[in-house]
């Protein structure tokens, strides 16, 4: 084996190794259409309700792929789920994690000025 097969495959290996056991971050962007939803969710007024259609019309996205990525949302707390609503209602969730995606979304918005 050369070393650039050699290096090839450590990468895959550290690849692999990063996917089972990933960071918070890769965790939750991983999945193609995440950042999208996410980009979304930070551009809502705050504690605007929405339900899956409108979440979906909003990031530009179909209600399937909301509805498979809804309950990511709700477990890494960027979305809640809005009590006693039918059907299904939602909102940005009140979170240190969705406080803090804010400020870094501003810092990085910032960062080219």
């Amino acid at each position: 084996m050369s070393g650039t097969e050699h290096a090839e495959t450590d990468n895959e290996r550290k690849k692999e190794l990063r996917m089972e056991n990933p960071s918070g971050w890769l965790y939750l962007t991983q999945h193609d259409a995440v950042p999208v939803l996410v980009d979304a969710l930070l551009d809502l007024p705050p504690n605007r309700e929405f339900n899956k259609t409108e979440l979906a019309e909003h990031a530009g996205v179909t209600r399937q792929t909301v509805g498979n990525y809804t309950d990511l949302l709700i477990e890494t707390r960027l979305i809640e789920e809005v009590p006693k609503t039918s059907p299904r209602r939602y909102r940005v969730a009140d979170s240190d994690v969705i406080r803090q995606l804010f400020e870094f979304n501003s810092a990085l918005n910032n960062a080219g000025e």
